[in-house]
């Protein structure tokens, strides 16, 4: 009888067994036997190019080629659709680093086209190696499909949604305070924006002796771009005030100060008056455009200031601040200061301190209205008057798509509600180009000629606008352009919507939301049925993985040492959706225990089952402890079956180990040495541990595929099997 080693060797099988697989080409569904499945697919959130794969992509790829491979296997045309994201701030940052380390020079040195080829010379590295981490953590992807974010079918699909949206209106140059990072020198959007709390000063002062309201700030230096104060309507305080203006000279800029009456203002917030900067505050952008006050930019993109003496003037905006309050303490100005804690906005790819700033950018506005050219969405016809905010609020509200766990449905809620216009251009150089071209006038004060196209426009003069999209602009496009749109293809009507989205609930807002908003509008669908949002993987300690803890778990350490499989195990065993989960490596350890204790159960049938059929497998309960087993493996496959359809995976795995390692391990192969023993009951002993076997390793691989293959590779040599890989062997029923 077919006798396996003592011991599973991951390192042994897994880089085989992989080619195996990815040579049989059944991860391409065009391939698999049966084609009257029905689709289901997934496409993979796609890796940045600026590095390599950490834990939390590694759970999520575990999650998501456990959904395909237990599909493929049901007999659906299961396709988990590959590629990468250029990630157009991280990527060019992180090459101007290393430009700057290693050579001394800045991007403007080498140029455009230079550093560009720099540029994707390393995102092509970072993406040979992302490719190499998907294979070895075993993720049956279709590679035949893989896309890029920056490739050029996807360069089409970005410059056709590009000029679809703005022949709509929908896109727009216009001049706005935006989130200005002077480290990367470039807008980011309000989602890009991360809050860090710090330590602050907050200072009361008058602008002048004679000024009647006094105001509070951490930030003086920007008080000499205010051009009001705004109070409550109901402040009795202030009153007589409001309507008045006062020209005053503050640290030796001359300002002319507006009271305006506001309800945005708290009036039990500390003076209950506000300095507005309409220049360098997006809250006080929108109270000036609500009064009419004149926008005094005092700031410029390097974070220092244009006006003001020597004292300010050039300074840094920190150096500014102390020579401002230097000058009110010497007027006898400051009414109180003391020590406050600050969110401080910053910059999530750079860690730059933001600017508000006022600059002509392309906005994608999301509240006005246009007709939607085709719908398949329920509830919203072809030619009805809608906005992109009532579009993405209305497929989930209506359940067309399912977000869960269904609590994050609030936030995503709460998000919308709040959405404003969506800044898309950066000042960057690494990523779309934005398909916009001007032809410039000789006449001052005429407007350049505008053209925005899929192709540049025919004849001379025409130049094309020196920014970028921002990267989750052509990510939104993601689950139909790398199914062959603005083309009508067949893999397009045949695969989209996509069934499941997984990812973590951190990008909830950069990525969900914006394929919702790009799919309904694009393509009349809603971009997938199902949004499954794993939580974030900590370390033991339940702390968050960095490098200054020196706490994080490396998925290709863990692999090396441990196998996939344990790791995969590890990653979703107790892991609920949404949750974060503690990643020990103890933990891994005990899966690779668990992986073994599957060979020697496999060693052990197969070394009592030498008249056992195990093409025509069945089971016959004769024994109580067959009648147990039976129940059990029965009341198995019923959980998993339940829990993988509701997104339970952590409670399918958690079945899977205690029906493998005690009802089957501890248990009934424990019975079977005595049932072997006798005749009456040894036939049957031999064809229920086959059966069982079988049945174990169909149930184990979708979480463990490659020890689960190794075995069933074993089998079919010795021609035990029906299918000659485990990969599309039919799911027990």
């Amino acid at each position: 009888m077919l006798e396996l080693d003592k011991a599973y060797d991951a390192s042994k099988y897994e880089a085989n067994l992989y080619q195996l697989w990815q040579d049989s080409g059944l991860f391409n569904p065009d391939n698999l036997p049966d084609q009257t499945g029905e689709p289901y697919t997934i496409v993979l959130p796609p890796p940045n190019v600026t590095g390599t794969l950490h834990t939390g992509h590694a759970l999520g790829v575990t999650i998501q080629d456990i959904l395909i491979r237990w599909r493929r296997m049901q007999g659906r045309r299961a396709l988990w659709i590959p590629g990468t994201d250029h990630a157009a701030i991280a990527t060019q940052s992180k090459v101007e680093k290393i430009i700057e380390k290693e050579e001394g020079k800045r991007k403007t040195d080498l140029g455009r086209e230079e550093f560009l080829s720099r540029v994707e010379n390393f995102a092509q590295s970072s993406h040979d190696t992302i490719v190499g981490q998907l294979k070895s953590m075993g993720a049956s992807l279709d590679w035949s499909r893989e896309a890029f974010t920056l490739d050029e079918p996807r360069t089409l699909a970005v410059r056709t949604a590009f000029k679809s949206m703005f022949d709509d209106g929908l896109i727009y140059r216009g001049h706005r305070v935006v989130n200005w990072d002077p480290k990367g020198q470039t807008v980011i959007s309000d989602d890009e924006v991360v809050h860090q709390e710090r330590d602050a000063i907050l200072y009361t002062f008058k602008y002048s002796a004679d000024f009647p309201i006094p105001i509070s700030t951490t930030r003086p230096e920007t008080k000499v771009g205010d051009t009001a104060v705004a109070v409550h309507p109901s402040d009795e305080r202030y009153q007589e005030f409001i309507g008045k203006e006062y020209d005053v000279e503050f640290c030796g800029v001359a300002l002319n100060i507006k009271i305006v009456a506001d309800e945005s203002v708290e009036k039990d917030f500390g003076t209950g008056a506000l300095g507005v900067t309409p220049a360098h505050s997006l809250i006080d952008a929108e109270i000036a455009q609500r009064h009419n006050l004149e926008f005094k930019p005092v700031i410029n993109e390097f974070a220092r200031m244009t006006v003001g003496d020597e004292r300010i003037f050039d300074k840094k905006t920190t150096a500014a601040r102390e020579a401002v309050v230097e000058w009110l303490k010497e007027h006898d100005l400051v009414i109180s200061e003391g020590p406050i804690k600050q969110n401080i906005a910053t910059a999530e790819r750079t860690g730059g301190v933001i600017e508000p700033l006022p600059k002509v950018q392309w906005f994608l506005a999301v509240n006005k209205p246009f007709k939607l050219k085709h719908s398949e969405i329920e509830g919203i016809s072809a030619g009805q008057e809608t906005t992109l905010k009532e579009l993405m609020r209305h497929v989930v509200s209506s359940n067309q798509i399912d977000i869960v766990p269904d609590r994050f449905a609030k936030t995503y809620f709460n998000w919308i509600d709040n959405l404003r216009d969506w800044c898309i251009s950066r000042q960057i150089w690494y990523g779309h180009r934005i398909p916009v071209w001007y032809k410039p006038v000789n006449e001052i004060g005429t407007e350049p000629e505008i053209y925005c196209g899929i192709e540049a426009p025919d004849g001379d003069n025409w130049i094309q606008d020196e920014d970028t999209l921002d990267t989750w602009f052509s990510s939104g496009l993601w689950t139909f352009s790398t199914l062959g749109w603005p083309n009508k293809t067949e893999d397009l009507g045949k695969f989209h919507p996509t069934d499941v989205l997984e990812t973590g609930h951190d990008i909830l807002f950069f990525w969900i939301a914006r394929m919702i908003l790009m799919s309904t509008y694009h393509t009349g669908q809603i971009p997938f049925k199902k949004a499954f949002l794993h939580g974030m993987v900590r370390d033991a300690q339940n702390r968050k993985m960095s490098k200054s803890l020196g706490n994080i778990v490396d998925p290709l350490d863990m692999t090396a040492k441990y196998g996939t499989d344990a790791l995969r195990f590890a990653l979703v065993f107790n892991t609920a959706p949404g949750t974060d989960m503690a990643l020990a490596e103890d933990k891994i350890k005990g899966m690779k225990h668990f992986g073994n204790k599957l060979w020697n159960i496999a060693r052990y049938i197969l070394q009592n089952t030498e008249s056992a059929n195990f093409t025509a497998l069945k089971f016959e309960a004769r024994t109580e402890a067959d009648k147990t087993l039976q129940e059990n493996l029965e009341n198995c496959l019923a959980t998993v079956n339940s829990s993988l359809e509701q997104f339970q995976i952590h409670t399918a795995s958690q079945n899977l180990y205690d029906f493998t390692w005690h009802s089957l391990a501890d248990v009934y192969i424990e019975a079977s040495k005595l049932q072997l023993a006798e005749n009456n009951t040894k036939e049957s002993t031999q064809s229920n541990l086959a059966y069982s076997l079988i049945t174990t390793l169909k149930l184990l691989h979708p979480f463990m595929p490659f020890v689960t293959e190794a075995i069933w590779q074993e089998l079919h040599q010795n021609k035990l099997t029906e299918s000659p890989l485990l990969l599309t062997a039919k799911w027990p029923e």
